[in-house]
């Protein structure tokens, strides 16, 4: 009976918690539309608040609304993502407000299962826009939440697992019915604020922790146990060679990357897994002398589940023997105009550097 209460009350302290510390004045909340919030919660995904304010205002600056996102370009929506990384997201948001114009009306659908249904938004991302935009009763489970639920109630186990994420479901939905009517948007960012101000992953304040009464990873001394860290994996390491190609204007030769796979739809450098092939593409689409190429430092990228050793060569000056058109996916680009165009965050670091 007394863990029921304690349950019950759960809500009630985090929203106190939340009336006097929590954030209130991030951008997606003035004014907090359907479309801002959605955008938010995308951008959120594996990005921290502070990283992601300054990509949101200027994205929303470009397209303000969503049939604004649904009518850019490709080229528009991956130049405004570029530096955020996943960029699966940005084509998922592109791809969802194009559906939500011709299915919806221009807007965001409130029903769950049509939400749900479009492209990059599972089941917790869904119930966070219910939630925040229209006060919808749902409960969320993002990476905060799951790790506040398993410290609060125990719950041993890697979170990602099937088994134990269904437990946190459960649980997430049992807080959910102790929020007060009308306050379930303010309840759904303090399950955000608290997970990453106060219950963090390294050293979390439970002194000052709002719940820390009920906590059974506090009062067992679990807390730096819980959550149950993902079993270890060790990447694999990949290399490849990228070439940086300027003509006598110092016009660089970029390339689109297919629309599926790490970096999909993005502009970047030619590249190529070994130097001898790199060679045999530069022989035939473009020639010269490849020999003066010239190396420059070397790239290592942390991808999801490789990494990647890229060596960068440059040659200057190239007066190709092959004419190299623009053909959609590959054109010559002024250096002022890469701003323009979306490129990978490695990438771009590196043609500044040179």
């Amino acid at each position: 009976m007394q863990r029921a209460v304690l349950v019950d009350d759960f809500a009630a302290r985090l929203l106190g918690w939340f009336d006097r510390h929590g954030r209130h004045d991030l951008p997606w909340q003035h004014p907090r539309t359907p479309y801002r919030v959605w955008l938010s919660e995308i951008m959120l995904q594996q990005t921290q608040v502070a990283t992601a304010i300054p990509y949101f205002v200027r994205f929303v600056d470009r397209f303000p609304t969503l049939p604004d996102l649904a009518a850019a370009s490709t080229d528009e929506v991956m130049a405004h993502w570029a530096g955020l990384g996943y960029y699966a997201r940005a084509r998922n948001l592109h791809a969802a407000a194009k559906l939500c114009v011709e299915r919806h009306g221009g807007g965001l659908p409130r029903d769950f299962e049509a939400l749900h249904a479009l492209p990059g938004i599972g089941r917790s991302t869904a119930a966070a826009i219910l939630s925040q935009a229209w006060g919808e009763r749902f409960a969320i489970l993002d990476g905060n939440v799951k790790r506040v639920l398993a410290r609060w109630h125990g719950v041993p186990g890697w979170p990602g697992a099937p088994g134990v994420e269904k437990r946190l479901w459960t649980l997430a939905d049992a807080h959910v019915a102790g929020v007060p009517d009308g306050r379930m948007a303010d309840y759904t960012q303090a399950q955000m604020d608290f997970g990453a101000t106060l219950c963090t992953r390294a050293r979390p304040a439970c002194l000052h922790c709002p719940v820390q009464a009920g906590c059974v990873a506090l009062r067992d001394g679990l807390v730096d146990a819980l959550p149950t860290p993902r079993p270890g994996k060790v990447l694999p390491e990949r290399e490849a060679v990228a070439l940086v190609v300027q003509n006598a204007r110092g016009d660089l030769l970029l390339q689109r990357r297919p629309p599926t796979g790490i970096w999909a739809s993005l502009w970047t450098l030619p590249q190529a897994d070994t130097d001898a092939l790199m060679r045999q593409w530069f022989d035939s689409e473009v020639g010269g002398d490849y020999d003066a190429a010239e190396d420059l430092a070397p790239v290592v990228h942390t991808f999801s589940h490789y990494r990647l050793h890229l060596q960068p060569r440059r040659l200057r000056r190239v007066a190709p023997r092959h004419r190299v058109e623009d053909n959609g996916d590959r054109r010559w680009v002024a250096r002022a105009d890469l701003a323009t165009l979306g490129l990978p965050a490695p990438i771009r670091r590196l043609l500044e550097s040179i």
